[in-house]
């Protein structure tokens, strides 16, 4: 990606900390998800069969590596991701809205799970401070 003036002018300096590998299928690629320690979940409305969450109810903190899996509008998920998933992440909606573009729903989702992973983070923290404060 770096090699390409085209992407580097669009990207700014994010390109610097952007790294792609591809695979010829999805298949392939969770497989090398899996062996590296990686946890994939699916963005989908409620799918039978499935581990179904609410976006915000669910905790990922525990999840030490993550995958998050979005289909396009068109497609959707696929069914090798939405089947070799560990769970499948659904945005509450109200309305007549049944879905979101790829672009909405990937800014909800990583959000909430950024968000969740930094309170994390802050809350360890302070109570490693704590810790060493009582020592003292």
């Amino acid at each position: 990606m770096r090699s390409k003036p085209k992407l580097s002018a669009v990207s700014a300096s994010a390109i610097k900390w952007s790294f792609v590998k591809t695979f010829k299928d999805t298949s392939s690629c969770i497989d090398h998800l899996d062996k590296n320690g990686f946890a994939s979940v699916v963005t989908s409305p409620h799918t039978k069969g499935r581990k179904n969450v609410i976006l915000h109810e669910h905790d990922y903190t525990p999840y030490k590596k993550l995958a998050v899996w979005f289909g396009n509008e068109g497609k959707g998920i696929s069914k090798t991701a939405l089947e070799r998933s560990d769970l499948c992440i659904n945005i509450p909606m109200f309305g007549i809205i049944e879905s979101l573009n790829l672009g909405t729903s990937s800014g909800i989702v990583l959000y909430e799970i950024t968000k969740q992973r930094r309170a994390f983070q802050f809350n360890l923290k302070k109570k490693i401070a704590r810790k060493k404060l009582e020592k003292t």
